[in-house]
């Protein structure tokens, strides 16, 4: 028996139900197994290091993750975001109060309880990690999947090769696209993927990202709260703090 499997755990939901994820994953089956934290992984959110690297909550996941050959760069964004919840309320319980800015500007402490967060679940047709839509400016039909960690590591590092190659005007978007399109028209050239990203009209563009958000399984971090008589909207932030809240203050 291995030092994790000694520790008690817990069987986490995936809000994509496993759907977009290979038959021979075991994510397939829509559950990870994660433990409780301890000392351990609380010696890993306070890595100074981990922390300037921007790496320290994949390093978290990774050490609380205990489903056999799964890692967080795996999981696509809405699941890590979900797998990420609940961590912190199997850790510290599912209070959490932190400093949120309002609508109208101004920051206000509020105290959210994250086990009413609900998930956005994906249309029980999709079978796979491969979306299609038309482009409604320049009618283009574009095949799209979405962002696992992995995928967002490599944005970064590319990202970070323009920054010192010193490009002018850091190319976040268009790098986005390149990742984010899998075909064009029935061609999945890279080239003209490139070409596609870097040269969609603004119109298409804002159109897709729609369609990824819309197709995006997810866990809703935002919650209606009172100021001052008014209920408003907010969007819960996720912080270091928020693995660890005396952390910092």
């Amino acid at each position: 028996m291995s030092e994790e499997q000694k520790f008690p755990s817990e069987m986490i939901d995936l809000p994509s139900k496993g759907k977009l994820y290979s038959k021979e994953s075991p994510l397939s089956e829509g559950k990870i197994e994660i433990k409780y934290m301890t000392a351990k992984e609380e010696d890993i959110l306070t890595s100074q290091n981990l922390i300037k690297k921007g790496v320290v909550i994949d390093k978290l996941l990774d050490s609380l993750i205990l489903t056999k050959g799964v890692k967080c760069d795996d999981l696509i964004l809405g699941d890590k975001n979900a797998v990420m919840v609940a961590a912190r309320i199997l850790a510290y319980g599912p209070e959490y109060t932190c400093e949120v800015t309002t609508p109208t500007g101004e920051t206000s402490e509020q105290t959210f309880n994250l086990a009413d967060c609900p998930f956005k679940h994906i249309d029980e047709s999709i079978t796979e990690n491969l979306f299609e839509c038309e482009l409604p400016i320049s009618k283009k039909k574009i095949k799209f999947s979405l962002l696992t960690g992995k995928d967002e590591r490599m944005i970064e590092k590319d990202l970070q090769a323009s920054r010192k190659v010193g490009v002018g005007v850091t190319p976040e978007l268009t790098t986005r696209l390149r990742y984010l399109i899998k075909e064009v028209d029935g061609d999945n050239s890279q080239s003209l993927i490139n070409q596609t990203a870097t040269n969609m009209l603004a119109r298409d563009s804002v159109f897709l990202r729609e369609e990824l958000v819309k197709n995006s399984p997810d866990i809703d971090l935002s919650q209606e709260i009172e100021i001052e008589g008014e209920t408003v909207k907010v969007d819960i932030p996720m912080t270091v703090g928020f693995f660890w809240p005396k952390a910092g203050g």
